[in-house]
């Protein structure tokens, strides 16, 4: 395995030219509920897009502009999920590789290459991986992966938000922020939020 730190000004369409490689990321990791969803996309080494970035630096908007021409466009692509209550069981590290994980082996073709956003993953099978920090910002299929596993995980938060009003996940996407923090020591806790993180300060306590 190798490992790139900040070295590329622009992004990249791959590492190795002449092998099929395909981008990995994730979204959710930080999350105080929800699962966290990986996308897996292996696109053409020619695909062009004037807009195409790390998904943190687009707007809502631009990521679901991409997200149907990264799906018409690429070679193949597919979402995996780890639910809440798997994080709790295996830890969240864990989770988000399994996620990765689910969405490799759903992919209709296979890659002979893994490019990971990230700088650790656990090996897919015997499929060679190469992990890169911040690689959603350098490398096109990797930030695919990143517009992809991004939509498809604040869809179904939006979708949650229906039945949970009361903590905004339609605004936050079940990330810790003051509005849902106080959602929670206020209204208690859903079966999607994940009890092993820490949901509120140590000072307040939360009947499990």
């Amino acid at each position: 395995m190798a490992n790139l730190g900040r070295s590329f000004d622009m992004l990249k369409n791959f590492l190795h030219k002449e092998i099929l490689e395909a981008g990995c990321d994730e979204a959710g990791r930080g999350c105080l509920s929800g699962p966290v969803y990986a996308a897996a996309v292996i696109l053409p080494k020619d695909f062009r897009n004037p807009i195409l970035n790390d998904s943190k630096q687009l707007t809502d908007k631009q990521r679901k502009e991409l997200r149907p021409i990264i799906e018409a466009e690429a070679i193949a692509w597919a979402v995996g999920i780890v639910s809440a209550v798997e994080i709790d069981e295996i830890n969240i590290l864990r989770a988000s590789f399994l996620a990765m994980h689910r969405a490799i082996k759903k992919l209709e073709i296979i890659p002979e290459h893994l490019l990971i956003d990230g700088n650790r993953f656990t090996p897919f099978e015997k499929i060679p991986h190469t992990c890169i920090i911040e690689g959603d910002a350098k490398f096109k299929n990797i930030a695919a992966a990143s517009i992809l596993a991004k939509t498809y995980r604040d869809d179904y938060m939006d979708g949650l938000h229906e039945k949970f009003p009361e903590y905004n996940w339609i605004k936050n996407k079940g990330y810790g922020t003051k509005e849902h923090r106080a959602a929670i020591l206020k209204f208690g806790i859903t079966e999607h939020h994940r009890k092993s993180f820490r949901l509120l300060p140590d000072q307040l306590q939360i009947e499990f």
